[in-house]
């Protein structure tokens, strides 16, 4: 198994540390040669997502991203990259993100919530997080903080409005590696 890391900016470095401990080989993405290396997911890390868009696109990456995942292509995006997933970016996935929706970098904190699937509540940081406003069918909510929707999975699509990759918690990377 081989997992591309979108390396834009983010938290891409602490995703890899995650895949490593786990035993999963990756790589990094920043140009179309990296993309063009074989894969059997991605991961979009938190980040700036305007800038990570107009990266997407200066590097022309955003269509052959956006063809692989519309095609299967296991994706998990954390913080920015589950904004990038939603119906005003890449359009991948049908929910509809409220972006800072925890206020500015003071806003960030960190607690434990209930996950769909799991029978232990999971560490959640989050760090001027998004949530989901808005779900379409097909989409299956995975994880609410305080009435709002912070994680959901859309066929082998899965997002978190949460850092998972800066706790220890190995389950959502996981839960992510059984869709791949």
């Amino acid at each position: 198994m081989r997992i591309a890391v979108l390396a834009l900016q983010g938290a891409f470095i602490e995703h890899r540390q995650m895949l490593e401990r786990l035993g999963v080989e990756s790589f990094e993405v920043r140009s179309q040669h990296d993309w063009q290396q074989p894969k059997d997911g991605l991961i979009i890390p938190g980040g700036e997502s305007t800038t990570m868009m107009r990266l997407l696109h200066d590097l022309q990456l955003y269509d052959p991203i956006r063809k692989a995942i519309q095609e299967g292509l296991p994706t998990f995006g954390t913080c920015a990259g589950l904004i990038l997933l939603d119906q005003q970016h890449l359009g991948t996935m049908d929910i509809d993100a409220r972006r800072n929706a925890y206020g500015r970098q003071l806003g960030s904190f960190h607690t434990e919530a209930a996950f769909r699937g799991f029978d232990h509540p999971l560490p959640m940081t989050f760090i001027r997080a998004p949530y989901i406003n808005k779900v379409g069918d097909g989409v299956e909510v995975l994880a609410k903080v305080d009435g709002r929707i912070v994680a959901a999975r859309q066929g082998r699509q899965l997002v978190t409005a949460f850092h998972p990759e800066l706790d220890e918690d190995l389950s959502v990377h996981r839960l992510f590696l059984d869709a791949v």
